[in-house]
């Protein structure tokens, strides 16, 4: 809460009331925006393992994960976190050495047959939205 106020103070010193208002509000818009594109093709439309469900750690990250894959700027757009599975399997690593371990986390899961996922980022909000609309027609069917 106090990074926020110190964020708040700044911006007032430096802007007047309305334009900081103005500021405040576009950025917060840009910035949750991009979160969302961000975070949203790592997750969403895959499989949600319930708690009590026996697996074991690399199951649940792998399965409930998918990679983004592109190139260098997929990467620094993403913050490296494009590879949301090896981040999930190793969550204190350093992001760039994430791609280090990308292929020994691949053949470990297809050793495991864990079913590792790697979709471009158009193809994961294909998934996304196919995902979205099977889930909305399921729930316009009578019981």
């Amino acid at each position: 809460m106090l990074h926020a106020a110190v964020y708040l103070t700044v911006v007032l010193l430096v802007l007047s009331p309305l334009r900081a208002l103005a500021f405040v509000a576009v950025q917060q818009a840009v910035f949750s925006l991009y979160l969302g594109i961000s975070f949203a093709p790592n997750h969403k439309g895959m499989p949600i393992i319930e708690p009590a469900t026996r697996a074991g750690f690399a199951r649940r990250q792998v399965v409930t994960a998918r990679n983004i894959s592109g190139g260098p700027f997929t990467t620094f757009m993403l913050g490296g976190l494009n590879r949301q599975i090896e981040h999930h399997l190793f969550p204190s690593m350093p992001r760039p050495n994430l791609r280090r371990v990308q292929g020994l986390v691949r053949d470990f899961c297809a050793a495991a047959d864990l079913g590792y996922r790697e979709e471009s980022f158009a193809e994961s909000f294909r998934h996304i939205l196919s995902h979205l609309s099977d889930t909305g027609q399921a729930s316009q069917r009578p019981d």
